[in-house]
């Protein structure tokens, strides 16, 4: 793999730089704005691991980076709702299984070469097939063939019904790269995003440079650098300092007092982030579903969201979808911590007590031993024994996640319903931590996949949603909020996208200097 280098700041030198602000008119994403200054940001995220290839991205880092740098075929817009973005329009079938994409015209790469059919087929299928390491195949397994038709339209045919098929599209890894023989470039970063890659050092820095000959002019800074400053005290002194404009991840124990530093203004967007315990619903006692419903009545989900999110975020409900969702269920009934409805559960599964160990480490996410401990504190008024096992950060997700029956888990959740359940809900999934399985379930799911009236997949994925909550094997008690902090210098639009962190990660296009 080559890495693009060339006149690179180290983390020192980063440090030091001052950064020149000029006064920019902040607009809605598509309309063309004036670009201005030189952004410094830092986050939480950065490997040396990370390469430019898309199949491997998977944190903060490496998502912004792909966002700036390339373009997809369609866009989740700061409402939640889809947009086009390489392409310019789109159609389906009337089963939904075949989808018939037309590009947007005037489009090209860094170096400056058209956008193609072929770019897109050769892009996509990168993902595609039983050699592929992306962690996108699954996405894209549905997909039984692409074929351009004419110089300006691809037909993508499915192996069922998808209406969901275009929201698939905007996923951050399924960016559209030069096609290069029967694969794509992917090592040169040169893609078709609003800002050119101008340097690489994995785990240390990325900077940017706004593309001149973008077809939709959205780049809101003249140029950008990116540090991963993965050190939260590192992180936090650098924003304090006016060494970076903007921090990722802000530590919510101290976050009320860091905004009441001077020039500095702390952003929390409610989205589709939970944490969740997940239960082993083929060992026992995880297996009768009374002793799981037992459980997720003997959790007092309000003093998780006061003591462990410190007030940046909301109750869950034991099922994945967010409230600002298509299909949120707006009519289940919301659990609350109930012992005397525990009991009951517990005296249904023939037991007057049991006994269980919860695995939870930080590394789960921030705080996850503690909410253990405070849920075995709750526990007890339910006539539950619950032992809390601290496990190493250290191999968590290869260890104990997926291995020990009932563990602390974190989810960014999807920006479609489907696409959360079929990932961590549907029998045999390779995420389905529960290892949960339900013939109804399924069954519905396939169904709301392909049907294309919006009012019967809400009553589809209304129903799922309490299957989930009131028969599945995680619990989920909390929402939390995306939340980052900006220097007064940086203007931001009033909504944000809350598909992923910092507006979905499209914060290059979006923001501006004030």
């Amino acid at each position: 793999m080559s890495i693009i280098k060339g006149g690179l700041l180290d983390r020192r030198g980063f440090l030091k730089t001052t950064a020149a602000t000029a006064m920019a008119a902040s607009m809605p994403l598509g309309m063309a704005r004036a670009s201005s200054g030189h952004l410094r940001v830092g986050k939480a995220h950065g490997q040396t691991t990370d390469t430019l290839n898309p199949g491997t991205w998977e944190n903060g880092f490496t998502i912004s980076l792909g966002h700036a740098v390339y373009g997809r075929l369609t866009e989740v817009a700061a409402d939640g709702s889809l947009q086009p973005e390489l392409a310019e329009s789109w159609e389906a079938s009337a089963d939904a299984a075949e989808w018939r994409f037309k590009l947007r015209q005037g489009v090209t790469f860094h170096d400056g070469k058209p956008l193609t059919p072929q770019d897109v087929i050769n892009s996509i299928n990168f993902h595609r097939g039983e050699d592929s390491t992306s962690a996108a195949g699954p996405l894209v397994a549905p997909v039984t063939n692409i074929a351009a038709d004419g110089d300006d339209t691809v037909v993508f045919t499915l192996d069922g019904g998808n209406a969901d098929f275009p929201f698939i599209l905007s996923d951050y890894h399924l960016t559209i790269c030069p096609a290069k023989d029967d694969g794509i470039d992917w090592e040169s970063g040169n893609g078709c995003g609003s800002y050119t890659l101008k340097d690489f050092t994995p785990g240390v820095s990325a900077t940017f440079e706004k593309n001149p000959n973008h077809w939709r002019d959205s780049a809101g800074f003249d140029s950008i650098e990116m540090l991963a400053l993965v050190d939260q005290n590192a992180r936090t002194t650098a924003l304090v300092s006016g060494d970076v404009d903007v921090i990722d991840r802000v530590d919510l124990k101290t976050a009320g007092l860091l905004g009441r530093k001077p020039g500095v203004n702390i952003q929390s967007v409610a989205g589709t982030q939970h944490y969740t315990f997940a239960m082993n619903t083929t060992a026992d006692p995880y297996s009768d579903n009374h002793v799981r419903q037992a459980l997720k009545y003997a959790i007092n989900r309000e003093e998780l969201v006061e003591k462990i999110l410190f007030g940046y975020g909301s109750v869950g409900n034991d099922h994945p979808i967010g409230p600002g969702q298509r299909f949120f269920n707006t009519e289940l009934e919301q659990k609350t911590y109930d012992p005397d409805k525990a009991k009951f559960h517990l005296k249904e599964a023939g037991l007057d007590s049991v006994s269980v160990d919860l695995s939870a480490a930080d590394a789960a996410f921030a705080g996850a031993v503690d909410a253990a401990t405070l849920v075995q504190n709750s526990a007890k008024g339910a006539g539950i024994d619950l032992k809390v096992t601290r496990e190493p950060n250290d191999g968590y997700w290869s260890d104990v996640w997926m291995k020990k029956p009932f563990s602390a888990v974190y989810w960014s959740g999807r920006p479609v319903e489907d696409q959360m359940f079929a990932t961590a809900y549907s029998c045999g999934a390779a995420w389905n931590d529960s290892f949960w399985c339900h013939d109804k379930f399924e069954a519905m799911m396939v169904e709301a996949r392909a049907e294309l009236d919006d009012n019967k997949r809400r009553e589809m994925y209304f129903e799922m949603q309490d299957i989930v909550s009131n028969q599945g094997g995680v619990i989920i008690p909390m929402f939390a909020n995306y939340v980052f902090a900006t220097s007064d210098k940086v203007a931001i639009p009033e909504q944000m996208g809350s598909n992923w962190d910092m507006d979905g990660e499209r914060w290059m296009e979006r923001w501006s200097f004030a």
